[in-house]
């Protein structure tokens, strides 16, 4: 790899003065301050600090002479980190206190947080930030970070850059698109939910659904095969008082929220519920309720087998997140959030649309709704669900395929976008993910893979390792219904 080296003068910058403070604030602050959003996953290599030369870092804020930088960052590593932030010292402030230094001369204080965990959220303010071991062993941490970087350089610094080709990239055509989806009303303990329909188990059901709410509900047969550890109810309504339900009748209840969070499932079996002839039909307002008049005969209970995908949207005392830019273009950062807009007076919830492969090459696009274990959750600003655990070995979840390395892309882990092993219409197709780590033995010879067959096709040439993720030492389940945005 040829290796080109220039010297790079950075000059000292000059503020003039305005008279009046207030708007020389302000205009140093717009001047100097730079948004820092992004998700990335990293490789360590050799702490490169005298004195650390037997440890890994993996450098995620680079130090600059006169930058600040802070904010916030969630990681989730393959190896227990520390977590280091540099502060710019001079040398008569180096003494007695840790610092940190490549050459001797050059000093930084070193801040040293000793949280010895895979993952974690931290708040920082510093001049570099950064993941640290004490022992030679490499690790990989997937890191999103929100914040700023201030300031400008104050002197005149003489820096040795090494110029590198550029990493070879794939950036798809309308890789994200915003999908607009239809929401429903429901009750949860006599508090309104709003909620999604994206899938169904039975196929009569998925396209009554949909001529109902005018917007496509795919089939996926799978979910019938969900374990009751990952399932809650769903109450549906065929008769009684008029209301917003879906046969028009009063609204659904649902027996749990996201705040009840280790019962919580978007995943719900359908009861239908019936009144009796002769019985004073009223609203029912909580699960409680329904039972109880089941009990004393006044309904009929049809525990239909269907199971529903029906993500809860907003619930009491909280909702999804909205991400910050709203703005949905192929460079949107795939971490911070899946929704930009909520509308509970038009009933619509809009998504973004991931661009990605089906098994045999053709363009599929996803949402994102919720996920276990939690960082990961965290990381791309979806709802934790601990009971898809129950996922892992079961049909009802289907292999997707995210690659951690090789070619730069859209794909969640900085790389190209994923392949799902099923697809919507073929017989296995689920929106429950179990996901799989692709990675090139040699990501120099990286190559666009489009499909299944060509992975197993590489896989069988030993030239990329297939492995099971396992974020935290945990199961990996992601709820990723495949939609079509431009309907």
């Amino acid at each position: 790899m040829n290796k080109f080296f220039i010297f790079l003068l950075v000059g000292i910058i000059s503020v003039v003065l305005l008279t009046v403070s207030s708007i020389s604030d302000q205009f140093v602050d717009a001047g100097s301050r730079k948004k820092l959003h992004f998700t990335q996953t990293i490789t360590s290599t050799q702490d490169p600090g005298m004195g650390h030369e037997s440890h890994q870092l993996a450098m995620i804020l680079s130090p600059n002479q006169g930058t600040i930088y802070d904010g916030s960052m969630t990681f989730s590593s393959s190896e227990p980190v520390q977590i280091v932030v540099l502060h710019e010292i001079n040398q008569n402030d180096a003494k007695g206190q840790p610092t940190w230094s490549i050459d001797g001369k050059t000093l930084y204080g070193l801040s040293l947080v000793d949280v010895n965990k895979k993952s974690d959220s931290f708040e920082f303010t510093g001049a570099a930030l950064g993941l640290h071991s004490p022992n030679s062993k490499e690790f990989t941490a997937t890191v999103s970070l929100d914040g700023w970087i201030r300031g400008q350089p104050t002197e005149v610094i003489m820096q040795k850059i090494e110029l590198k080709p550029e990493e070879p990239s794939l950036l798809l055509s309308r890789t994200n698109v915003p999908a607009t989806i239809p929401m429903h009303k429901g009750l949860y303990n006599t508090e309104p939910v709003f909620y999604v329909i994206t899938d169904s188990s039975d196929k009569e059901y998925a396209e009554k659904l949909s001529k109902l709410q005018e917007w496509k509900v795919e089939t996926a047969p799978p979910l019938s095969k969900t374990p009751d550890e990952a399932l809650q109810k769903i109450f549906v309504f065929k008769n009684g008082v008029q209301g917003d339900g879906i046969y028009g009748f009063q609204e659904e209840l649902f027996t749990s929220t996201p705040n009840q969070e280790y019962e919580y499932s978007a995943l719900n079996s359908v009861v239908e519920v019936t009144w009796k002839k002769g019985q004073n039909m009223i609203p029912f307002e909580s699960v409680d309720d329904v039972i109880e008049a089941h009990e004393s005969g006044r309904i009929e209970f049809n525990e239909t087998g269907i199971v529903l995908n029906t993500p809860q949207i907003v619930w009491p005392d909280g909702q999804m997140k909205i991400r910050d830019d709203k703005e949905i273009t192929d460079e949107l950062p795939y971490g911070g959030g899946q929704i930009t807009e909520i509308n509970t007076e038009e009933m619509t919830v809009t998504f973004v649309a991931h661009r990605g492969w089906g098994p045999d090459g053709k363009t599929i696009y996803y949402i994102v709704t919720d996920a276990t274990p939690s960082t990961p959750a965290e990381i791309m600003g979806v709802l934790h669900s601990p009971t898809y655990s129950n996922l892992i070995s079961n049909s009802a979840a289907v292999d997707l395929f995210q690659f951690k390395n090789g070619i730069i892309g859209s794909g969640p882990l900085g790389f190209q976008p994923g392949i799902a092993a099923a697809a919507p219409g073929d017989d296995n197709y689920s929106p429950m993910w179990r996901i799989y780590i692709v990675e090139w033995n040699d990501p120099e010879t990286a190559k666009i893979l489009e499909s299944k067959s060509d992975i197993d096709s590489f896989k069988k040439d030993d030239k990329i390792t297939v492995s099971i993720a396992r974020p935290m030492n945990s199961e990996h389940i992601v709820n990723c219904p495949f939609i079509d945005p431009f309907q």
